[in-house]
Protein backbone atom coordinates (compact mmCIF):
# COMPACT_ATOMS: atom_id res chain seq x y z
CA UNK A 1 0.00 0.00 0.00
CA UNK A 2 1.08 3.64 -1.22
CA UNK A 3 0.04 6.51 0.87
CA UNK A 4 0.78 9.75 0.36
CA UNK A 5 4.00 11.28 2.52
CA UNK A 6 3.43 15.09 2.84
CA UNK A 7 1.99 16.65 6.43
CA UNK A 8 -0.71 18.17 7.72
CA UNK A 9 -2.40 19.38 4.74
CA UNK A 10 -5.72 20.86 4.25
CA UNK A 11 -7.50 17.84 2.67
CA UNK A 12 -5.91 14.79 5.09
CA UNK A 13 -7.88 12.49 6.56
CA UNK A 14 -6.40 10.60 9.12
CA UNK A 15 -9.21 8.27 10.36
CA UNK A 16 -9.22 7.44 7.19
CA UNK A 17 -5.68 6.65 5.95
CA UNK A 18 -5.48 5.03 9.64
CA UNK A 19 -8.15 2.66 8.49
CA UNK A 20 -6.73 2.42 5.49
CA UNK A 21 -3.67 1.11 6.84
CA UNK A 22 -5.26 -0.67 9.76
CA UNK A 23 -7.21 -2.87 6.74
CA UNK A 24 -3.88 -3.78 5.28
CA UNK A 25 -3.46 -6.29 8.44
CA UNK A 26 0.52 -6.49 7.40
CA UNK A 27 1.24 -3.46 9.67
CA UNK A 28 4.54 -1.02 9.49
CA UNK A 29 6.17 -4.42 7.66
CA UNK A 30 3.89 -4.40 5.05
CA UNK A 31 4.94 -0.76 4.04
CA UNK A 32 8.75 -1.52 4.15
CA UNK A 33 7.73 -4.83 1.90
CA UNK A 34 5.52 -2.53 -1.07
CA UNK A 35 9.21 -0.48 -1.26
CA UNK A 36 7.83 3.07 1.10
CA UNK A 37 10.94 4.96 0.78
CA UNK A 38 8.98 7.76 3.11
CA UNK A 39 7.20 7.86 6.02
CA UNK A 40 3.76 8.04 5.58
CA UNK A 41 1.98 11.31 6.98
CA UNK A 42 -0.08 8.76 10.05
CA UNK A 43 3.60 7.77 11.14
CA UNK A 44 4.78 11.58 11.08
CA UNK A 45 5.92 13.37 14.64
CA UNK A 46 4.91 16.98 15.53
CA UNK A 47 8.48 18.11 14.94
CA UNK A 48 11.22 16.03 13.67
CA UNK A 49 13.15 13.30 16.23
CA UNK A 50 16.80 14.66 17.46
CA UNK A 51 18.63 11.57 16.70
CA UNK A 52 21.59 13.07 17.31
CA UNK A 53 21.52 15.40 20.24
CA UNK A 54 23.83 14.44 22.44
CA UNK A 55 23.14 11.76 25.05
CA UNK A 56 23.72 11.52 28.79
CA UNK A 57 27.14 9.56 29.86
CA UNK A 58 24.74 7.49 32.51
CA UNK A 59 24.88 4.07 32.87
CA UNK A 60 21.30 1.96 33.55
CA UNK A 61 23.02 0.09 36.99
CA UNK A 62 23.73 -3.41 36.38
CA UNK A 63 22.74 -5.96 38.84
CA UNK A 64 24.03 -9.15 39.81
CA UNK A 65 21.96 -11.59 40.79
CA UNK A 66 24.75 -14.59 41.22
CA UNK A 67 24.47 -16.30 44.80
CA UNK A 68 21.29 -14.12 46.40
CA UNK A 69 19.75 -17.35 47.36
CA UNK A 70 23.00 -18.72 49.06
CA UNK A 71 24.54 -16.10 50.68
CA UNK A 72 23.19 -13.46 52.98
CA UNK A 73 25.03 -10.66 53.06
CA UNK A 74 25.07 -11.11 49.01
CA UNK A 75 21.35 -11.07 49.11
CA UNK A 76 21.07 -8.06 52.02
CA UNK A 77 23.81 -5.94 49.10
CA UNK A 78 21.01 -6.85 46.35
CA UNK A 79 18.14 -5.71 47.41
CA UNK A 80 19.49 -2.36 48.85
CA UNK A 81 20.79 -2.21 45.12
CA UNK A 82 16.81 -3.04 43.67
CA UNK A 83 15.46 -0.40 46.21
CA UNK A 84 17.76 2.40 44.71
CA UNK A 85 17.41 1.09 41.39
CA UNK A 86 13.73 1.36 41.95
CA UNK A 87 13.64 4.36 43.28
CA UNK A 88 16.23 6.79 41.11
CA UNK A 89 15.73 5.17 38.03
CA UNK A 90 12.88 2.68 37.88
CA UNK A 91 14.90 0.65 35.53
CA UNK A 92 17.84 -1.68 35.92
CA UNK A 93 19.45 -4.52 34.05
CA UNK A 94 20.07 -8.06 35.51
CA UNK A 95 22.56 -10.49 34.70
CA UNK A 96 23.26 -13.91 35.90
CA UNK A 97 19.59 -14.24 36.30
CA UNK A 98 19.54 -17.81 35.43
CA UNK A 99 18.05 -17.97 32.04
CA UNK A 100 20.08 -19.16 29.51
CA UNK A 101 21.37 -17.10 26.78
CA UNK A 102 20.58 -20.07 23.72
CA UNK A 103 16.47 -19.22 25.36
CA UNK A 104 17.03 -15.63 25.16
CA UNK A 105 18.49 -16.46 21.45
CA UNK A 106 15.58 -18.69 20.42
CA UNK A 107 13.26 -16.11 21.80
CA UNK A 108 14.28 -13.15 19.36
CA UNK A 109 14.52 -15.53 16.56
CA UNK A 110 11.22 -16.66 16.87
CA UNK A 111 9.26 -13.22 17.51
CA UNK A 112 11.43 -12.25 14.34
CA UNK A 113 10.24 -15.36 12.65
CA UNK A 114 6.68 -14.62 13.51
CA UNK A 115 6.62 -11.13 11.53
CA UNK A 116 8.42 -11.99 8.91
CA UNK A 117 6.21 -15.28 8.12
CA UNK A 118 4.21 -15.28 4.83
CA UNK A 119 1.74 -12.01 4.61
CA UNK A 120 -1.34 -14.54 4.58
CA UNK A 121 -0.21 -16.73 7.82
CA UNK A 122 0.35 -13.90 9.85
CA UNK A 123 -2.96 -12.14 9.00
CA UNK A 124 -5.11 -15.06 10.68
CA UNK A 125 -3.43 -13.16 14.41
CA UNK A 126 -4.38 -9.75 13.48
CA UNK A 127 -6.82 -8.13 15.69
CA UNK A 128 -7.48 -5.04 17.50
CA UNK A 129 -9.05 -6.64 20.84
CA UNK A 130 -6.53 -7.77 23.55
CA UNK A 131 -8.87 -9.29 26.08
CA UNK A 132 -8.97 -13.16 27.78
CA UNK A 133 -10.83 -14.10 24.96
CA UNK A 134 -8.06 -13.38 22.55
CA UNK A 135 -5.01 -14.54 24.16
CA UNK A 136 -2.62 -14.41 20.63
CA UNK A 137 -3.30 -11.27 19.01
CA UNK A 138 -1.05 -9.37 16.36
CA UNK A 139 -1.20 -6.03 15.43
CA UNK A 140 0.58 -2.44 14.64
CA UNK A 141 -0.07 0.09 17.26
CA UNK A 142 -2.84 -0.77 19.86
CA UNK A 143 -3.71 2.85 20.30
CA UNK A 144 -4.27 3.08 16.37
CA UNK A 145 -7.07 5.05 16.40
CA UNK A 146 -6.40 7.08 20.05
CA UNK A 147 -2.80 7.88 19.49
CA UNK A 148 -2.07 11.46 18.40
CA UNK A 149 0.90 9.91 16.11
CA UNK A 150 1.41 5.99 14.99
CA UNK A 151 4.57 4.05 16.18
CA UNK A 152 6.66 2.46 13.42
CA UNK A 153 6.28 -1.10 15.00
CA UNK A 154 4.60 -4.39 14.58
CA UNK A 155 3.49 -6.00 17.82
CA UNK A 156 2.11 -9.78 18.77
CA UNK A 157 0.74 -9.93 22.49
CA UNK A 158 0.50 -13.80 24.14
CA UNK A 159 -1.15 -13.28 27.19
CA UNK A 160 0.15 -17.27 28.95
CA UNK A 161 -0.76 -17.04 32.63
CA UNK A 162 -3.19 -17.71 34.53
CA UNK A 163 -5.02 -19.26 31.56
CA UNK A 164 -2.36 -20.04 28.39
CA UNK A 165 -3.49 -20.99 25.05
CA UNK A 166 -2.62 -24.99 24.11
CA UNK A 167 0.34 -25.26 22.30
CA UNK A 168 -1.81 -25.95 18.82
CA UNK A 169 -2.95 -21.88 19.38
CA UNK A 170 -0.05 -20.48 19.17
CA UNK A 171 2.19 -19.30 16.03
CA UNK A 172 4.52 -22.06 14.94
CA UNK A 173 7.61 -19.77 14.40
CA UNK A 174 7.83 -19.11 18.39
CA UNK A 175 5.79 -22.22 20.10
CA UNK A 176 7.98 -24.45 21.96
CA UNK A 177 10.35 -21.29 22.83
CA UNK A 178 7.46 -19.45 24.05
CA UNK A 179 6.33 -22.28 26.17
CA UNK A 180 9.67 -22.15 28.15
CA UNK A 181 10.81 -18.60 28.13
CA UNK A 182 7.28 -18.36 29.66
CA UNK A 183 7.88 -20.49 32.42
CA UNK A 184 11.64 -18.78 33.00
CA UNK A 185 10.27 -15.54 33.28
CA UNK A 186 7.53 -16.67 35.74
CA UNK A 187 10.42 -17.78 38.00
CA UNK A 188 12.44 -15.15 37.42
CA UNK A 189 9.86 -12.46 38.37
CA UNK A 190 8.94 -14.40 41.15
CA UNK A 191 12.61 -13.95 42.65
CA UNK A 192 12.18 -10.24 41.21
CA UNK A 193 8.68 -9.75 43.28
CA UNK A 194 10.92 -11.19 46.47
CA UNK A 195 13.45 -8.66 46.05
CA UNK A 196 10.84 -5.39 45.59
CA UNK A 197 9.23 -6.52 48.69
CA UNK A 198 12.16 -6.56 50.85
CA UNK A 199 13.49 -3.62 49.80
CA UNK A 200 10.61 -1.68 50.89
CA UNK A 201 10.78 -3.42 54.04
CA UNK A 202 7.87 -5.88 53.61
CA UNK A 203 7.74 -10.20 54.22
CA UNK A 204 9.48 -11.74 51.36
CA UNK A 205 6.25 -12.32 49.85
CA UNK A 206 3.98 -9.85 50.21
CA UNK A 207 3.93 -8.11 46.91
CA UNK A 208 3.35 -12.32 45.49
CA UNK A 209 0.52 -12.72 47.83
CA UNK A 210 -1.17 -9.42 46.27
CA UNK A 211 -1.49 -10.97 43.10
CA UNK A 212 1.76 -8.99 41.52
CA UNK A 213 2.63 -12.81 39.72
CA UNK A 214 -0.66 -13.86 39.05
CA UNK A 215 -0.76 -13.01 35.60
CA UNK A 216 1.63 -12.77 32.65
CA UNK A 217 2.08 -11.44 28.82
CA UNK A 218 4.24 -12.05 26.24
CA UNK A 219 4.81 -8.67 23.95
CA UNK A 220 7.26 -9.24 20.79
CA UNK A 221 8.16 -6.45 18.98
CA UNK A 222 9.22 -5.57 16.00
CA UNK A 223 10.84 -2.17 14.76
CA UNK A 224 11.16 -2.39 10.47
CA UNK A 225 14.29 -0.57 9.03
CA UNK A 226 12.78 3.34 8.46
CA UNK A 227 13.54 5.34 5.60
CA UNK A 228 13.25 8.71 7.30
CA UNK A 229 14.02 7.51 11.06
CA UNK A 230 13.97 11.08 12.18
CA UNK A 231 10.26 11.84 11.46
CA UNK A 232 8.62 8.86 13.04
CA UNK A 233 9.09 7.04 16.57
CA UNK A 234 9.69 3.34 17.34
CA UNK A 235 8.11 3.74 20.69
CA UNK A 236 6.92 7.34 22.00
CA UNK A 237 7.60 8.16 25.66
CA UNK A 238 5.19 6.00 27.93
CA UNK A 239 5.51 4.19 30.97
CA UNK A 240 4.47 0.76 31.39
CA UNK A 241 0.97 0.06 32.76
CA UNK A 242 1.95 -3.13 34.82
CA UNK A 243 3.45 -4.29 38.21
CA UNK A 244 6.88 -4.75 36.29
CA UNK A 245 8.24 -5.20 32.72
CA UNK A 246 10.72 -7.38 31.66
CA UNK A 247 12.53 -6.92 28.46
CA UNK A 248 14.56 -8.57 26.12
CA UNK A 249 16.35 -6.56 23.26
CA UNK A 250 18.02 -7.25 19.95
CA UNK A 251 21.66 -5.54 19.51
CA UNK A 252 20.44 -2.93 17.70
CA UNK A 253 19.56 -0.61 19.73
CA UNK A 254 17.22 2.88 20.12
CA UNK A 255 15.40 1.97 24.18
CA UNK A 256 15.78 5.29 25.66
CA UNK A 257 14.78 5.96 29.46
CA UNK A 258 14.46 9.37 30.99
CA UNK A 259 16.25 10.22 34.07
CA UNK A 260 16.54 13.52 35.52
CA UNK A 261 15.17 14.79 32.22
CA UNK A 262 17.78 13.64 29.99
CA UNK A 263 17.32 10.70 27.43
CA UNK A 264 19.87 8.04 28.62
CA UNK A 265 20.69 5.06 26.06
CA UNK A 266 20.16 1.58 27.00
CA UNK A 267 22.11 -0.62 24.85
CA UNK A 268 22.26 -4.11 24.16
CA UNK A 269 24.27 -6.35 26.73
CA UNK A 270 24.66 -9.84 25.74
CA UNK A 271 22.80 -12.04 28.06
CA UNK A 272 21.25 -9.15 30.49
CA UNK A 273 17.88 -8.38 30.89
CA UNK A 274 16.49 -5.14 31.80
CA UNK A 275 13.27 -4.64 34.79
CA UNK A 276 11.23 -1.52 34.86
CA UNK A 277 8.98 -0.37 37.25
CA UNK A 278 5.28 -0.46 35.94
CA UNK A 279 3.18 1.69 37.33
CA UNK A 280 0.88 0.27 38.72
CA UNK A 281 4.18 -0.58 41.27
CA UNK A 282 4.28 2.72 41.65
CA UNK A 283 0.93 3.14 42.85
CA UNK A 284 0.62 0.18 45.35
CA UNK A 285 4.01 1.20 46.56
CA UNK A 286 2.79 4.94 46.86
CA UNK A 287 5.20 6.51 44.86
CA UNK A 288 8.10 4.92 46.38
CA UNK A 289 9.22 2.88 43.43
CA UNK A 290 8.57 5.35 40.26
CA UNK A 291 7.40 3.90 36.67
CA UNK A 292 9.48 5.63 34.45
CA UNK A 293 9.47 7.22 30.71
CA UNK A 294 11.00 5.32 27.75
CA UNK A 295 10.68 5.28 24.31
CA UNK A 296 12.38 3.66 21.41
CA UNK A 297 13.84 5.52 18.53
CA UNK A 298 13.21 4.51 14.52
CA UNK A 299 16.39 3.38 13.07
CA UNK A 300 17.38 3.05 9.39
CA UNK A 301 18.91 -0.24 10.31
CA UNK A 302 16.60 -2.88 11.23
CA UNK A 303 14.56 -5.05 11.95
CA UNK A 304 15.24 -3.82 16.01
CA UNK A 305 13.14 -7.31 17.77
CA UNK A 306 12.19 -7.28 21.81
CA UNK A 307 10.24 -9.02 23.98
CA UNK A 308 8.77 -7.15 26.68
CA UNK A 309 6.82 -9.55 29.61
CA UNK A 310 4.35 -7.77 31.51
CA UNK A 311 3.10 -9.10 35.02
CA UNK A 312 -0.37 -7.61 34.77
CA UNK A 313 -4.10 -9.15 35.71
CA UNK A 314 -5.23 -7.05 33.08
CA UNK A 315 -6.57 -9.75 31.44
CA UNK A 316 -8.38 -11.89 34.13
CA UNK A 317 -11.82 -11.41 35.27
CA UNK A 318 -11.29 -9.73 38.74
CA UNK A 319 -12.48 -7.05 40.61
CA UNK A 320 -9.37 -6.79 43.12
CA UNK A 321 -8.80 -3.80 44.27
CA UNK A 322 -5.62 -2.49 44.85
CA UNK A 323 -4.66 0.95 46.76
CA UNK A 324 -1.39 1.88 48.33
CA UNK A 325 0.45 -1.08 50.74
CA UNK A 326 -0.95 -0.17 54.31
CA UNK A 327 2.89 0.26 55.70
CA UNK A 328 3.93 2.55 53.02
CA UNK A 329 1.58 5.47 53.71
CA UNK A 330 2.14 6.98 56.82
CA UNK A 331 1.55 10.62 58.81
CA UNK A 332 4.29 12.22 56.69
CA UNK A 333 3.41 10.60 53.31
CA UNK A 334 -0.42 10.01 53.10
CA UNK A 335 -1.49 7.50 50.11
CA UNK A 336 -1.46 9.47 46.93
CA UNK A 337 -3.87 7.30 45.09
CA UNK A 338 -7.52 5.82 45.26
CA UNK A 339 -8.59 2.34 45.29
CA UNK A 340 -8.91 0.78 41.72
CA UNK A 341 -8.61 -2.45 39.60
CA UNK A 342 -5.69 -3.16 37.21
CA UNK A 343 -8.35 -3.76 34.62
CA UNK A 344 -9.78 0.09 35.35
CA UNK A 345 -6.82 1.29 35.46
CA UNK A 346 -5.40 -0.69 32.06
CA UNK A 347 -9.19 0.17 30.30
CA UNK A 348 -8.19 4.25 30.91
CA UNK A 349 -4.69 3.59 30.06
CA UNK A 350 -5.51 2.08 26.59
CA UNK A 351 -8.73 4.56 25.84
CA UNK A 352 -6.01 7.97 26.49
CA UNK A 353 -3.04 6.06 24.31
CA UNK A 354 0.80 6.94 24.51
CA UNK A 355 -0.08 10.59 25.02
CA UNK A 356 3.19 11.73 26.70
CA UNK A 357 1.53 11.57 30.24
CA UNK A 358 1.33 9.21 32.72
CA UNK A 359 -2.19 7.64 33.53
CA UNK A 360 -1.00 7.61 37.54
CA UNK A 361 -2.67 11.25 37.00
CA UNK A 362 -6.23 10.26 36.56
CA UNK A 363 -6.26 7.84 39.92
CA UNK A 364 -4.33 10.57 42.31
CA UNK A 365 -6.32 11.28 45.71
Amino acid sequence: MKMAASTFQPDYDRKAELSAFDETKTGVKGLVDSGETEVPRIFRLPSPENLNSQQTQLTLPTIDLEGINEDLIRRKKVIKEVNDASERWGFFQIVNHGIPVNVLDEMIKGIKDFHEQDTDVKKHWYKREVNGKSRVVYNSNFDLYTGSVTNWRDTVYITMVPNPPQPHELPPPCRDVLLDYSKLMMELGVCLFELMSEAPGLKLDHLFDMGCADGLAVQGHYYPSCPQPELTIGSPCHTDNDFITILLQDDIGGLKVLYHNQWTDVPHTPGALIVNVGDFLQLITNDRFVSSQHKVVANKVGPRVSVATFFTTAAMETSKVYAPIGKLPSEDNPAKYRDTTLKEYVNHYRAKGLDGTSSLLHFKI
